[in-house]
């Protein structure tokens, strides 16, 4: 048994039980060690919730960062973050509702650290939302409130996607990024927002 099995089982049990409703004996339970055994390789239920918030957060900034800072005009940056967000998400729906449903739980200073790598993967939308809005792609909208909404909507996806439902996670992928990009798209009427 690895502290990654252990993280993995640990997510699963906190999407199903939620953090509060779920123990340290589940977890052991979960990767078939006693509870005592399990305290070798973790200290408490915080360093497993904060082990699970990194690794989503460690893996949504190393797939957003190339396309970030990448030379590509900003609305083809956009349609490809959402598309590797979209895929991360439905990759791990586990670690995915545990980022998205449970990062409250976290007790300082865990939360402190777990906020500034959220606020370091947020800052990442915001730039390319601006690179699209100084290029004349995008609309003049406030960036923070742009990438605000463009991360609920994906966001709130976890509540209701289903794989082998209705949409493949690139379809749905590409269905958001032709609402976001058609929205943020400068109008041509004259009218502005």
């Amino acid at each position: 048994m690895n502290r990654s099995e252990i993280i993995q089982a640990a997510a699963q049990i906190f999407r199903e039980k939620g953090y509060h409703g779920a123990s340290m004996q589940d977890i052991a339970d979960a990767v078939g060690l006693q509870k005592a055994s399990l305290y070798h390789h973790v200290s408490s239920k915080q360093e497993i919730l904060g082990a699970i918030l990194d690794q989503a957060l460690d893996r949504l900034i190393s797939d957003l960062e190339p396309v970030a800072e990448s030379r590509l005009p900003a609305d083809e940056r956009l349609r490809q973050a959402v598309r590797l967000y979209l895929l991360r998400l439905a990759e791990n729906v586990d670690l995915a509702a545990v980022l998205l449903l449970e990062y409250r739980s976290l007790e300082p200073p865990l939360r402190t650290e777990h906020i500034r790598r959220r606020d370091r993967y947020e800052a990442l939308w915001r730039r390319i939302v601006r690179d699209g809005i100084e290029a004349g792609l995008f609309t003049s909208v406030d960036e923070t409130a742009a990438t605000f909404a463009l991360l609920g909507v994906q966001n709130w996806s976890i509540t209701w996607f289903r794989p082998g439902g209705r949409y493949a996670p690139g379809e749905l992928a590409d269905l958001y990024a032709d609402l976001f990009l058609e929205g943020l798209r400068p109008r041509t009427d004259g009218i502005t927002a």
